[in-house]
């Protein structure tokens, strides 16, 4: 039974009691009345808008499962086209590789540059030598300096290297 109608129900009960319309008791069960009539008014009103509320809640809800499915599926990371590592730090300077063979772009760390290398997901290895560079080169400036094109200079240089040797 619904608020209005339990409402309504009650008006009848009152009605049938054996109470003169003119005495105090009448006039008191009477603004009750009122009082109720408008709290329940309020109520469902109230009740439409929780409805309202909780429809668009799922909505959004499921709106949103499928942006966080799709933004962090595996296929979705892949798509990126970017290897990202468990072992960089928030404070690391991040440099970027592309790996010749997949063309995934790498991210790295100067301790990872400073181990000589890394392996791409595809499984192709990809070696960084330093020692070629200038030796007036120094360490604050091969930070700054080092970026995607850096690194693959580097690695044409690494190739070259290897041919003359």
């Amino acid at each position: 039974m619904k608020l209005t109608e339990k409402m309504s129900y009650l008006k009848g009960y009152i009605d049938a009691l054996d109470i003169q319309k003119d005495s105090k008791e009448w006039k008191a069960i009477d603004k009750m009345t009122s009082v109720m009539d408008e709290m329940v008014v309020y109520i469902e009103d109230l009740q439409n808008q929780v409805d309202e509320l909780s429809e668009l809640c799922e909505t959004l809800d499921e709106d949103l499962g499928e942006v966080e499915q799709e933004i962090f599926s595996v296929d979705a990371l892949e798509d990126d086209n970017i290897d990202y590592d468990d072992e960089l730090d928030d404070d690391d300077q991040i440099y970027e590789a592309t790996c010749p063979t997949c063309g995934r772009t790498i991210l790295l760390d100067e301790s990872m540059l400073e181990e000589g290398g890394v392996e791409c997901s595809c499984g192709e290895s990809l070696e960084f030598d330093f020692e070629s560079l200038d030796e007036d080169f120094n360490e604050d400036e091969l930070e700054n300096a080092l970026d995607i094109e850096m690194l693959e200079d580097l690695e044409n240089l690494s190739s070259l290297d290897d041919d003359n040797a």
